[in-house]
């Protein structure tokens, strides 16, 4: 908890499951409602109709958004070779069907498999990557579609690999991927090299910033939460998510000189980057220390 209670009343990052419907400014919004505060970031978009996990920054913790939404994701998805849609999803408007009666297990899980490592993905014209400082989405709604650079991203492991080759073809597998990696262009992408285009069905994100799905709230638990005076207990604190970093803890000078965010001298530690904490047991800052020297790296208060 903050000590500004009117403010900003929770510190920490608040794991939420986003329900399909929602989109991730949505629950942010909803949330600055519930929780009566403005100083709310979530960590990265996930599309409506996907669901998942969502780590939402409350407080303090804004200032580490971007430090997770740099972070690898696990999602589970549904994939429908055969089925090309402009928006490389089943929402779309459908550009081609292909036929799929020769198609096999095998050849599905060879391809799907193929694309574990690095590639350079395409991103789908329907996101919220920006060129020219508009929004892929905008400029898609107007019918107009722009070239787009290749993002090099990397396919850490696809496992839980299950295909259905009944009257409608399907794949269903786990990706755990690299940030920046759009799960419907790997769909794209795996029905291409089938030859048969392909598109995303459905999509759960199970695991971000190290927090898993089943260790997340919906927004009315939340609010449930919320309402009992028991969401503090779901908020997890800032240097949890630091917690490879060695802890210093200072005092005296040393502690007025953290709070201001200027250097200082350490003789007795390593080089390298520390979790600086005051005298109270607050965390405070990132300081990076080389020789003897320890400049901020991040403040937190």
């Amino acid at each position: 908890m903050s000590n500004k209670e009117d403010k900003n009343p929770y510190d920490g990052v608040l794991p939420v499951y986003k329900e399909k419907g929602f989109t991730s400014n949505d629950v942010v919004v909803k949330l600055r409602g519930i929780l009566r505060m403005r100083r709310i970031g979530h960590t990265g978009t996930l599309d409506p109709e996907a669901c998942g996990v969502l780590p939402v920054c409350l407080g303090r913790a804004t200032k580490i958004a971007g430090f997770l939404t740099d972070t690898d994701k696990t999602y589970c998805c549904v994939m429908r070779p055969g089925i090309t849609t402009d928006t490389e999803d089943m929402t779309g408007r459908v550009l081609k069907t292909s036929d799929c009666s020769g198609l096999t297990v095998e050849a599905v899980k060879s391809a799907i498999l193929s694309f574990v490592g690095e590639y350079d993905q395409i991103p789908p014209m329907y996101s919220a990557k920006k060129i020219n400082g508009k929004k892929l989405y905008e400029l898609a709604r107007e019918g107009v579609e722009v070239e787009r650079k290749p993002s090099h991203v990397f396919i850490r492991s696809i496992s839980d690999i299950e295909v259905s080759l009944g009257e409608e073809k399907r794949a269903a597998f786990t990706v755990e991927c690299s940030k920046g990696t759009y799960i419907r262009s790997l769909c794209r992408d795996i029905g291409e090299s089938l030859g048969l285009g392909g598109c995303m069905e459905s999509l759960e994100r199970t695991r971000a910033c190290g927090i898993d799905s089943k260790d997340c709230l919906t927004l009315s638990q939340i609010e449930e939460a919320a309402g009992k005076g028991e969401l503090s207990d779901h908020i997890l604190p800032i240097d949890r998510f630091y917690d490879g970093l060695e802890k210093l803890t200072v005092s005296g000078e040393t502690e007025k000189r953290v709070r201001n965010g200027n250097r200082f001298r350490i003789s007795d530690r390593a080089s390298g980057r520390y979790r600086v904490y005051l005298s109270d047991g607050l965390f405070a800052a990132l300081y990076d220390i080389d020789d003897g020297e320890a400049k901020l790296c991040r403040m937190f208060l």
